[in-house]
């Protein structure tokens, strides 16, 4: 690629200039492939995890065991990919977690093939690391992104994983008749198609997202001040905002998750005990998950339109009309309860392309990729804190009261915002 040196003045910066976004569309393409990839392994592998487990150890106890060795996998390799991105860029990064993924996709399908319980949940661990690089995935499309086009980068990344998550459960079934062909229990099938898309999304990765996103912006930001590439300062980042801002938008995602997973997982447990079957609680949960990824680049033109906070104040006050009308739909309304489900879905998406917009403005690029793990892993954890209380809530007290508590608690987004405003 030609570049001009640094200080040659305006035609220099307008080289730069148009040198990113060249290469930003390079690597919107890429990252797109391999999120379509990665997302058919993340769905098709969740989809039987709690399946297997149940059928392996014979009993429905621990089938929720998977879910949780998913998010602890995840929460961990978070850390390790921010890390190694942070300090040899998004390609490597991005491809040891999908790579790690895949060997925990293998791991599975030999517990299976053995019937050996401990290995299926060593493996599943580390299958979790699949699910951390999708969702980090989404950082490398806005590290080149002009800061007036960084919430539809994200988006982009986002919607792609969509076209893989649609696919993937849907090939359960002939993925099952392979395993079992090959002598290996017809639930692991999933899995063969889970190794073989994240191994696919770690070479396209490693081979194709070239230049890589993130030492291209530390090289333009340091030419830009005048610094080396190695030491690009938070003054070289001229979108960085403070520290308010890095825990608003941690805030803002960790809040949406946490109400996300709480009302989703109870959902098809409350309509089970109204007397749904699960063609219709598949369909509610089809139609939330349709409605967490598909508005993506509408929610990034809003995001970039209209500013972050506002958006971000959107997924509040949505996901408390998810909850209110989750509570008040009567028990035997499917379409009212996929409604609710597709506002739950809707304002988690609000809340995670605003929050990742505003974490990308305000975290300098020297510490970018360390702070955005480190952003991931508390998502990782209130996810799995709203799925492990969600259950107790309603144990104790019912459904409705805890759609009313997650809408209630989603409230808890506009006066942070508002103190992060009043703070500009």
């Amino acid at each position: 690629m030609t570049r001009s040196a640094p200080g040659a003045g305006t035609t220099g910066a307008a080289s730069d200039i148009f040198d990113a976004a060249q290469a930003q569309r390079r690597i919107l393409r890429v990252l797109v492939a391999s999120q379509i990839l990665s997302g058919a392994g993340l769905a098709a592998g969740v989809t039987v995890g709690a399946l297997l487990a149940q059928d392996m150890l014979g009993t429905t106890s621990l089938a929720g065991l998977p879910s949780g060795l998913f998010t602890a996998g995840s929460a961990l390799a978070a850390v390790a990919v921010g890390r190694i991105s942070q300090a040899r860029g998004r390609r490597p990064g991005l491809a040891a977690g999908y790579f790690t993924g895949a060997i925990g996709s293998a791991g599975v399908i030999t517990a299976a093939a053995l019937d050996n319980p401990a290995l299926l949940f060593i493996a599943l661990f580390v299958y979790g690391a699949g699910t951390a690089t999708n969702l980090q995935a989404r950082y490398a499309g806005a590290d080149l992104a002009h800061p007036n086009h960084r919430a539809r980068a994200v988006s982009t990344v986002l919607v792609a994983t969509t076209l893989g998550g649609v696919a993937g459960p849907n090939l359960a079934a002939p993925t099952g008749d392979l395993a079992e062909t090959l002598g290996v229990p017809g639930l692991a099938g999933p899995f063969l198609l889970s190794g073989a898309a994240y191994a696919l999304a770690a070479l396209v990765l490693a081979v194709r997202l070239r230049p890589d996103p993130l030492l291209m912006a530390r090289t333009l930001a340091a030419e830009q001040s005048g610094s080396s590439a190695t030491d690009a300062s938070p003054a070289a980042d001229h979108a960085h905002e403070g520290r308010g801002s890095v825990v608003l938008g941690a805030l803002v995602m960790i809040l949406t998750q946490l109400v996300m997973v709480a009302i989703m997982t109870m959902t098809p447990v409350h309509m089970h005990d109204h007397g749904h079957g699960t063609a219709a609680s598949g369909l509610v949960i089809a139609i939330h998950i349709g409605a967490m990824y598909l508005p993506s680049p509408v929610t990034g033109w809003l995001v970039d339109r209209y500013g972050r906070l506002k958006v971000a104040a959107a997924s509040g006050l949505t996901l408390l009309a998810a909850g209110i009308l989750a509570a008040i739909a009567p028990d035997d309304s499917v379409a009212l309860l996929a409604l609710a489900l597709a506002l739950l879905g809707l304002g988690w998406n609000f809340g995670l392309v605003s929050g990742t917009a505003i974490i990308t403005d305000a975290v300098p690029l020297a510490t970018r990729a360390k702070t955005q793990g480190m952003v991931d892993v508390s998502i990782a954890i209130a996810g799995a804190t709203g799925g492990l209380t969600s259950g107790i809530v309603v144990a104790t007290t019912s459904y409705p009261i805890l759609a009313l508590t997650g809408g209630v608690l989603a409230l808890a987004i506009l006066p942070a915002i508002a103190a992060t405003a009043s703070s500009r």
